[in-house]
């Protein structure tokens, strides 16, 4: 005697088989489906990795940092070591604030007196013209004198009752006050500034 399959038992396992090829249709493509995202990953890095404009800031020529907190605060300047500017200018270091209105923040030390013992303003301008009149309004022609370092950057100095630095070199000015008598001090900061920006 022969056996044979009920239908409706024939048509549950061809149901059965049909789902199970299209079910395993759909899970050999979907290893496909990965390297979609890898590749915009990988464009989305190679966009982030492209070279930014550096921030212009649209602060006046003569704009002087703030501080709220003044000679209270201490939040470090970010390319400058406190204990540096301790050493470099020669007084110990009682409040560090940052004014970051810049494009790269404006740095302000203090020790026991009042004033400031150290002013570091970066500025970054859309022009040459913009950045000569930065040095312009730090340290005026007719008040100072020649300033000419690092190699490719000018500008003027002055030494005295407080002595400033300040140079040039296409849209970037580097200024910097100090209350010290001698210029030298603060060429040296303007000089590690430059450095340590890579500017």
């Amino acid at each position: 005697m022969r056996r044979t399959l009920p239908t409706r038992g024939l048509k549950t396992i061809l149901l059965t088989s049909a789902i199970a090829l299209v079910v395993a249709g759909c899970t050999d493509e979907s290893p496909e489906a990965p390297p979609a995202p890898q590749t915009t990953a990988t464009a989305s890095s190679e966009s982030v990795a492209e070279p930014v404009e550096p921030a212009v800031d649209k602060l006046p020529v003569d704009a002087a940092p703030q501080v709220p907190g003044g000679r209270t605060s201490w939040q470090e300047c970010p390319y400058l070591d406190t204990q540096w500017v301790a050493d470099t200018n020669g007084q110990r270091v009682t409040g560090v604030g940052v004014d970051e209105r810049f494009s790269t923040p404006a740095c302000v030390y203090w020790s026991f007196p009042e004033e400031p013992q150290l002013t570091v303003i970066v500025r970054e301008m859309d022009t040459i013209d913009e950045a000569i009149a930065v040095v312009d309004w730090a340290a005026p022609v007719d008040t100072t004198e020649l300033a000419e370092e690092p190699a490719g950057w000018s500008g003027g100095r002055r030494g005295g009752d407080g002595a400033l630095y300040a140079v040039q070199k296409d849209t970037v000015a580097v200024v910097v006050f100090t209350n010290q008598d001698q210029s030298l001090k603060a060429q040296l900061v303007a000089e590690t500034v430059i450095g340590n920006l890579g500017l």
